[in-house]
């Protein structure tokens, strides 16, 4: 079920965002939540190439390995 937010734009950037909106052949509302995911997509996740060396770490990953036994021994102590 959608949702509705309200959403506070200084005039210079409405300006933009509805004109980049305009200019897609979309609504203002579907420019902004479009361009929300985009910009998760390409910040937030990792790529093939990247899993890949992370699962090719052997170093990174042994050490992940003793960070998660410590951790569920209760060695060590967060820090804030």
């Amino acid at each position: 079920m959608s949702k509705t937010v309200t959403l506070r734009l200084n005039e210079k950037v409405y300006c933009l965002f509805r004109t980049l909106a305009k200019t897609d052949n979309r609504t203002l509302s579907n420019f902004i939540e479009t361009s929300a995911l985009r910009y998760i997509d390409e910040h937030h996740t990792i790529d093939d190439f990247e899993m890949t060396e992370i699962l090719n770490n052997r170093e990174l990953n042994n050490s992940l390995k003793r960070a998660l036994k410590d951790a569920k021994a209760g060695k060590g102590r967060f820090v804030e």
